[in-house]
């Protein structure tokens, strides 16, 4: 059965409100312990912040994703297959947002070293494989299936790394979690997929604006590890299935801005011979910020493009030659970083 539109609706204010109340007793929470992230010279905020917002949203997510899979229409279960994933997918795919947030929250405490934070993603990453659509491969044919594979795992890892540094100003990892929820809804609602797909992206949706309640600027906390791993892993699933079903450039389309920013700065600092696992203030949304522009108006451009990558996304499942959208599209993100790039007007 196919949820109506009023019924995706309460889905989306159901989990924003669940996800707004969450966050703001977090925030109390972190506050009164004192967990906060305090300035330093790579830091975008001025003043001590509470850190660990991001349960907020995952907190929302799991239970959420849990009900949809149990209950929605073509939900998983435990025995029937939702959108074309194993029977036991979504239920992989739950398992690792749990570990993931359990080292992130460790790492958000105590500063964990690389090793044990890259071992956990990928072996969450290995284990969600399992979870793709199993009646499909990522590249459509293209790749024999452990080609295919090995670079859906690569990928995976990279986007759940570069959705964490992405989140480097108020309002941009929640913004971009909101637009890739509801771009993945949209699109998987005109293609036809198992109505459980747009259910998962529209709870994902809505805690990511719930979370925004409390982080637009200027924010009063931040997401922490906790929030912007667990969430890069569990939207990167979803992009994934989406290409999986063969709309390749639709999953392409959708966060084609954070992968062209978090990629542009890894290879120009790989480049310079920089340490990429470091962190640093290179990435074009946070020059923007650096050159004269707010946080505010650096995510309202990032929205606006999102939403014209979005429409760009749904174009291409009617239009003979969908891929043709990817050229626009990418001209779209590359006159952002353009913009990005440039200082304010009267500002050097």
């Amino acid at each position: 059965m196919t949820p109506s539109l009023l019924s995706c609706l309460a889905v989306l204010a159901t989990a924003t409100v669940v996800a707004a109340a969450l966050t703001g007793w977090i925030g109390a929470w972190l506050r009164r312990k004192a967990i906060l992230d305090h300035p330093n010279e790579r830091s975008s905020h001025s003043v001590p912040t509470p850190r660990g917002g991001g349960w907020g949203i995952m907190l929302t997510l799991l239970p959420g994703w849990a009900l949809v899979a149990l209950l929605g229409p073509g939900g998983a279960g435990f025995g029937v297959a939702s959108f074309g994933v194993p029977s036991f997918g979504v239920w992989v795919i739950l398992a690792g947002v749990a570990v993931l947030m359990a080292v992130s929250w460790i790492d958000d405490r105590r500063n964990l070293p690389p090793a044990p934070r890259f071992l956990s993603q990928i072996a969450v990453v290995l284990a969600g494989l399992a979870a793709l659509p199993a009646d499909g491969l990522v590249f459509q044919g293209l790749l024999p299936l452990w080609a295919d594979r090995l670079v859906v795992a690569v990928g995976w890892l990279w986007f759940v790394n570069l959705f964490n540094f992405m989140d480097g100003i108020d309002g941009l990892a929640g913004s971009e979690a909101a637009t890739i929820g509801g771009g993945v809804a949209l699109v998987g609602a005109l293609a036809g997929l198992n109505p459980a797909f747009g259910l998962y992206g529209l709870v994902a949706a809505g805690g990511a604006l719930g979370f925004l309640v409390w982080n637009w600027h200027p924010a009063r906390l931040f997401m922490g590890d906790v929030g912007s791993v667990p969430l890069g892993y569990a939207l990167g699933w979803l992009l994934l299935s989406l290409a999986a079903s063969g709309h390749w450039a639709a999953a392409l389309l959708i966060p084609a801005y954070f992968l062209a920013d978090a990629t542009l700065t890894l290879l120009r600092r790989l480049v310079e011979g920089k340490k990429v696992w470091q962190a640093h203030r290179e990435h074009f949304y946070q020059k923007a910020t650096q050159r004269g522009r707010s946080h505010a108006q650096v995510v309202r451009l990032v929205l606006a493009l999102n939403v014209a990558l979005v429409a760009l996304a749904a174009l291409s499942l009617v239009l003979p030659m969908g891929w043709s959208l990817l050229l626009p599209g990418v001209g779209a993100v590359a006159l952002l970083l353009a913009t990005l790039a440039r200082p304010v007007r009267g500002i050097a």
